[in-house]
C-alpha cells in the first residue's frame, strides 16, 4: 500500500515500528534508550506503539540511537537548483508565490 493511502495514525504506527526495530538492532532495552534520550521509558513505549509524539521526542530518540542521519533520508535538503537561482538573479527564495490555478488539490477545508 502507498504511504499516501495510509491514515496519519497508521503512519505514526509505522514510524514507531521502525524506531523499535532500530532500538532492537542496537540491542537497547527501552529503559536504557530512555536514559540516553533523557526521556521517560513510557514515552519510548508510546512512541513505538504509534501514539502521537513531538518532533523533539523523535530527535531525542534518534540522537540516542545515533541515527540522526536518518533525517537526511526522511527529509533531504532540497537545495536551490542552479536554474532557479539564475532565474531569481542569485537571490534565495524566501516565500511561496500565490497559486494562480483554481485547483483545490492539497488545500484543507476547515
Amino acid at each position: 500500500m502507498s504511504i499516501y493511502g495510509m491514515s496519519d495514525l497508521a503512519i505514526l504506527r509505522e514510524i514507531g515500528l521502525r524506531l523499535k526495530r532500530k532500538r532492537l538492532e542496537k540491542n537497547l532495552p527501552q529503559q536504557r534508550l530512555a536514559d540516553l534520550a533523557g526521556l521517560n521509558r513510557t514515552t519510548i513505549g508510546e512512541a513505538e506503539r504509534g501514539t502521537p509524539f513531538s518532533i523533539l521526542t523523535l530527535v531525542q530518540i534518534l540522537r540516542a540511537l545515533k541515527a540522526l542521519e536518518e533525517l537526511d533520508s526522511f527529509l533531504p535538503d532540497p537545495g536551490i537548483s542552479p536554474l532557479q537561482l539564475a532565474k531569481m538573479k542569485g537571490k534565495e527564495r524566501r516565500r511561496a508565490s500565490p497559486q494562480t490555478t483554481n485547483s483545490n488539490e492539497g488545500e484543507f477545508d476547515w
